[in-house]
C-alpha cells in the first residue's frame, strides 16, 4: 500500500494572547500532520488549546493572539505568513470548519435553503436556479428528509441533529479538502451524536475529504479517527493510532481521560480527574499534569519530559516512558477495560 500524502503539517506552534494578567500560553510546541483521506482527532479538556491550534489553522484567532513561532504549511504555502485578503481563498473553499452550537452558526432570519445556496452564488457565480439544485443535491447528500420541502425553512424548525447537518452540508458546499470539525457532537443526545459521526465518516470515504476532529471525549473518536492526538496545557502529550491510544495508553492524562468514559458494564463509580488545569500564564516548569498525577515522580516537577517512542506510530511525553523510572501500570480499573476492548476487537 503506498503512503498516503499529507495535506496538513502543523509544527512546532506557538501561540499565546495578552490579557491583563500576562500572557497566556494557550498553544506551546504543537507539532501534527494530516494525510489526503485520513481522519485525525485532537483530544483533551476544556483550556487544553485544541481549539485555538484549529482556529489558527482558520486564521480566525482574536485579535490579543500571538502566534509566537511555527509553521502551518498547506498546498505549499505556510497559512502563518498569509494576509487576510489570501486567507479568504482557503478559508470555507479549502478548509471547512464546522462549530459545536449549528443554533449560533446559522443565521435564524433565513431559509435554511437560501443559506447553503448562497455559498454557491457567491463563490462560483451560479444563477439562483443552478444554486438551489445544487443546495437541494447536498441537503439529500447529508441526509435531510424531504429537502424540497425543508428548503424553505427557518434553523427554528429543525432539530439539533438536523441543524447540524445543515451546517455539515454548507461547509461541504465549497467541496473542501480539509474538514475541522470542532465538538460538532457535544450539544446532542447519544442516538444523535452516532448519526452524526456516522456521516462524517461517509463523507470522508465517499469524498476523500481530510478530518481534524475537535473533542473532550476521547469515546467519541474511538470508531472514527485513524490517529489520535492527547493534548494537555498546551502540548501534545500523546499520539498514536486509534489501537495504540485505546489498547495501550500510557500517559498518565491519557489513563485519567479513558478513565472517566462512562462504561454501562461496570459497577464502579465514575472516575474523575482531580484538580484543576494549570495557570498558563504561569505554566509549570515540569511536567504540566504532574500536580494532578498520582505517578509523578520528582522529575516531573522540574523539568518537561520529551516524546518517548513506544513503537513507530506511538509516542508519550512522560517520565514513566524513562529506562531509569521504576514500573508503572495503569489502575486497575483501566486494565480491565482496556482487556474488555481487547476481547471485543478480537485481539484476545
Amino acid at each position: 500500500m503506498t503512503a498516503r500524502e499529507t495535506v496538513l503539517e502543523v509544527t512546532d506552534l506557538h501561540v499565546s494572547f495578552k490579557s491583563i494578567a500576562g500572557k497566556v500560553q494557550a498553544v506551546r510546541g504543537v507539532n501534527f500532520s494530516l494525510k489526503k483521506g485520513e481522519t485525525i482527532a485532537i483530544v483533551g479538556e476544556s483550556g487544553s488549546g485544541k481549539s485555538v491550534s484549529i482556529r489558527t489553522i482558520m486564521g480566525i484567532l482574536s485579535k490579543n493572539a500571538v502566534i509566537e513561532r511555527g509553521s502551518i504549511l498547506y498546498d505549499n504555502q505556510d497559512l502563518v505568513t498569509l494576509t487576510e485578503k489570501q486567507y479568504e481563498e482557503i478559508r470555507g473553499k479549502k478548509i471547512g470548519l464546522i462549530f459545536q452550537d449549528p443554533l449560533s452558526s446559522l443565521n435564524p432570519l433565513m431559509k435554511i435553503g437560501r443559506q447553503i445556496a448562497e455559498v454557491y452564488t457567491e463563490n462560483y457565480g451560479m444563477s439562483n436556479a443552478e444554486a438551489r439544485q445544487k443546495a437541494l443535491e447536498i441537503m439529500a447528500d447529508v441526509g435531510i428528509p424531504e429537502p424540497e420541502i425543508r428548503y424553505n425553512q427557518y434553523p427554528f424548525q429543525f432539530s439539533g441533529g438536523m441543524r447540524q447537518r445543515i451546517v455539515i452540508a454548507i461547509a461541504l458546499a465549497n467541496d473542501p479538502d480539509i474538514l475541522i470539525c470542532d465538538e460538532p457532537t457535544t450539544a446532542l443526545d447519544v442516538t444523535v451524536q452516532a448519526r452524526i459521526l456516522q456521516l462524517i465518516k461517509k463523507i470522508r470515504d465517499t469524498r476523500g475529504v481530510s478530518i481534524i476532529f475537535i473533542t473532550h471525549d476521547l469515546g467519541v473518536v474511538a470508531n472514527i479517527a485513524d490517529r489520535v492526538y492527547v493534548m494537555y496545557a498546551g502540548r501534545i502529550v500523546e499520539q498514536g493510532t486509534c489501537e495504540d491510544i485505546f489498547l495501550d495508553p500510557r500517559h498518565p492524562y491519557t489513563w485519567a481521560l479513558l478513565t472517566s468514559i462512562p462504561d454501562m458494564k461496570s459497577r464502579e463509580p465514575l472516575a474523575a480527574i482531580p484538580g484543576t488545569p494549570p495557570n498558563m500564564v504561569h505554566p509549570p516548569k515540569g511536567d504540566a499534569f504532574a500536580a494532578r498525577n498520582r505517578y509523578a515522580m520528582k522529575i516531573d516537577l522540574d523539568e518537561q519530559p520529551p516524546m518517548f517512542r513506544v513503537s513507530d506510530t506511538h509516542y508519550a511525553a512522560t517520565w514513566l516512558l524513562h529506562p531509569d523510572a521504576p514500573p508503572c501500570e495503569p489502575p486497575q480499573a483501566l486494565k480491565d477495560r482496556i482487556t474488555e476492548m481487547k476481547r471485543e476487537a478480537g485481539v484476545l
